[in-house]
This record gives C-alpha cells, structure tokens and sequence, in this order.
C-alpha cells in the first residue's frame, strides 16, 4: 500500500484525510496522463454521501484543467463505473465513494481502461504528484480545456446489461432489498421490477447522511426481520456503493460470501461451467467453505485479503467464480469487479433453475464459529508486532492447533486491527479473540 492509496483507492475522511484538493490534483493528473497523445475521456461516478457531490466537482475541475473530458454518470454503483469504462472505450474511470464506511468517510476508486482498479505504478506516481509543488503539469488553454458531459444514459445501459443476463422471469417472486440508502438506489428496483419481481425496499431515501446507517450488508437486522414480516422468497442487501451482496433466506436466516459462493459453485460445477473447479477466496473465508466445497470435488484458493487479489488470481489462472466473505463476489464471465446485483441475479438464476428455497440450497454447507472484532488503534504496525501482542497471538494459536484457526491483520482502508478466530464453539471463539485484543488494549495501543 501507498502513503495515499490503499486496498480500496485513496480513502479516509472527507476533507480531514482526504481533501477536496487532493481530489482536484488527482483530477489534473489523470487528465494530463490519460491525454498526453490524444484528448482524454473519463467517466465519473459516485454515491450518496454529501461529500461526494464536491469531490465530484473537484475531480471535473481538475479532469478538464489538464485537458480532458469528464463525463458525468452521477449516483451510481461501482461496478457500472467499471462496465461503462470497458464497453464504452473511456480512458479511465473513477468512483467517489467509502463503500461500507460511514458518511464522514469518502474515498476516490481509479479504475482502468479495463475496468480493473488501477496499476499500482500509476497509483505511486499520482501520489508522487501529491507530494510535489503540482507545478510540472501544465494547464490547458483555450479550445484545449476540457468539458463536462452530463452521461446518465450509461447508467441505463448498464441495467439494461443486467437485465439482459436474466434467463427467468421472476413474476410473482417476493423480493427485499436493503438498499444501504446509496448507490443501489438508483439501479436495483428498476433492475428487479423489469424483470416481474414484487420488490420490497428498505433504505432506500439517502439524504448524504443515512448511507450505511444501521442498514445495508453491514447491519442485516432490518432485512431480516423484512422478509420474515413479508413472507418473502429472499432478501439481499447491498453496501454503499453496492459492489457487495448479502442475501437473507425465506426463514430470515443471513448467507453471506462464503454461502453465496457455495451455491454458485456447486451449481456451476454440475452444469459444466466452473472453470478449473475452482473457487477463489481470501484467507477470511470461513474454513467451513473449504471442507464445504471439496466434498463437492471443489477446490479452494486463498489470497491475501482484498477483493482485488482475488480478481489478480482469477485473471492469472483463469478462474470464473471468486469473492470475499463480505459479499464482494466476481463473475469473471460477467464482469471484472464485485458487482452486488449482479450477484443477486446470479443466486436467483440457482433457486429458480433448481426450483429450491435458497435455505434448502446452503443446508449443505458446514460453517464454523467465526467471531471477527476490529480495535481501532493509534498506529497498525506498532500494535501488529508489538512482543506481548505476538506472544498473545502465539498463546492463542497453541490452543486452537488443528480445531479452527487465528487470523490478525491490518485493515488496508481503515486504522483498524481486525481479529478473526474460528473454533469449535462461539464461546472459544470469544475467549480467542479477546485474549488477543486485551493485550493491544493492556499495552495502549487502542484509541478511546
């Protein structure tokens, strides 16, 4: 990771961490590089936080100061950004968005003419232009300086690119959606309601404070207790920026990554379809998912944590299915990126080809007790190699031996330490993961 730039884009708070002058210079670079041997086009799009609209505004300005024309998608997801970049031949992409994060937090995503998150190369060098006086670029003048073009079609084409991938219809399917009150406000009900489905939402009214607000994938509670108060066939919850899904079974019982991408698996793998019999996850899977899918004759690849390290396996080796635990899931054959709707199109395409419940679809999968805690602390790697802390870690990972497993890492968005245990019972689960974070919190590595 860079001094800016991390997992995720350049992210952290509006205006305290990431300012609306950072988001200018990026602007002017990405203009400059992009248009050094023609006019350059970049599309931009972003969510519902209230920061979003200046940063907007900024990135334009910059974009079009340097030279290129910034076209416009407004509230959006993140995968539509990604798909209008790649089928629509723009230069380069950029979402506004802290996807899960609270309003106060922001974040600027690039993403390449491909539509994959920018190359780390590039990425270093917008930030050795932060660094700098921001002198060695040169404005534009005259008939050379850029334009804004308001490009809301390319929302709508993208749904219609969605719709188009549906081989059922879901009339009379009783659906919920958690909306987040971000970006899937735009696309998801249009999306479900063309398609037959009677759709039930939630979350759905952001006013630039609410995103992620005791809603979306990160709180499940309100979609849950939607689709047993309904009687609904499913439920799915989206994040701010709605590159990620979770779904709720018709008993309101949660399926996240790791189930979503057992179903797809399997169904995949007895039509013929998974390439190399392969899933690819992160090492936060559950390992549960696992011993799940090589009862299945299923093998599963584990990358370092970060949606983009699973895309960078699947696209070196040629894998069609992969995903995070969080409920980032790829298609490769329908996309380059995590793509929440997508991924609910995907899951009713298996209940409603098997003609099964999603619930009778996942009763088949073995899940381990998993608790993950995150300690919010005044430096990660002071607290991730402090000596009692390791011996903590060391003490843990005795006991648990062959049972389950610890993992302790540093967040690559946030000043976070997270801790995840698995074992045998909820209740060691606990006792694993506290002894680990009383000893950052027994050394004063936490912040009140």
């Amino acid at each position: 990771m860079g001094k800016y730039f991390g997992t995720d884009g350049f992210r952290g708070e509006a205006n305290v961490d990431l300012t609306v002058e950072h988001a200018f210079a990026v602007g002017r670079y990405l203009g400059w590089y992009y248009g050094q041997e023609h006019k350059a086009k970049v599309i931009i799009g972003k969510d519902t936080r209230r920061s979003s609209y200046m940063f907007e505004y900024a990135l334009a300005a910059g974009l079009t100061a340097s030279g290129a024309d910034a076209y416009l998608l407004h509230v959006t997801t993140t995968p539509s950004v990604s798909y209008v970049v790649r089928s629509e031949e723009f230069d380069c992409g950029i979402m506004i968005s802290a996807s899960h994060n609270p309003f106060f937090d922001n974040g600027i995503k690039v993403i390449n003419g491909n539509g994959y998150k920018l190359e780390a190369e590039i990425e270093e060098r917008i930030e050795a232009y932060l660094d700098s006086d921001r002198t060695s670029i040169p404005l534009a003048k005259r008939d050379e300086i850029g334009r804004t073009v308001d490009y809301w079609q390319g929302r709508h084409r993208y749904i219609g690119y969605l719709i188009s991938l549906v081989t059922h219809s879901f009339k009379d399917i009783r659906i919920g959606l958690d909306l987040a009150n971000g970006s899937a406000t735009t696309v998801a009900k249009g999306v479900f309601d063309a398609l037959g489905a009677r759709t039930f939402c939630i979350s759905s009214e952001p006013n630039g404070l609410n995103i992620n607000k005791e809603c979306g994938s990160t709180h499940m509670e309100q979609l849950q207790k939607l689709v047993v108060e309904n009687n609904l066939d499913i439920g799915f919850a989206y994040d701010g920026d709605a590159d990620r899904c979770l779904a709720v079974d018709e008993k309101g019982n949660m399926i996240d990554g790791d189930g979503i991408m057992y179903i797809c698996g399997v169904y995949q793998k007895h039509k013929g379809e998974l390439a190399n019999n392969t899933v690819v996850a992160t090492v936060m899977s559950n390992l549960g998912l696992k011993k799940s899918l090589e009862k299945e004759d299923i093998a599963l690849v584990q990358t370092a944590v970060g949606d983009k390290y699973v895309t960078e396996n699947m696209m070196a080796n040629g894998h069609c299915l992969g995903g995070e635990q969080s409920g980032h899931i790829i298609f490769s054959k329908h996309a380059v990126t995590g793509d929440g709707i997508l991924t609910s199109l995907k899951l009713m395409e298996v209940m409603l080809e098997k003609k099964q419940p999603i619930s009778k679809l996942f009763e088949e999968m073995q899940v381990y007790p998993q608790l993950l805690k995150n300690l919010r602390v005044k430096s990660k790697a002071e607290a991730r190699n402090d000596i009692d802390v390791m011996a903590a870690i060391k003490e843990v990972e005795d006991a648990i031996g062959d049972n389950g497993r610890l993992l302790v890492r540093e967040s690559g968005t946030e000043p976070l330490i997270r801790v995840m245990a698995e074992a045998e019972t909820n209740e060691l689960c606990a006792t694993y993961v506290n002894k680990v974070i009383d000893a950052m919190i027994a050394k004063g590595h936490s912040v009140e």
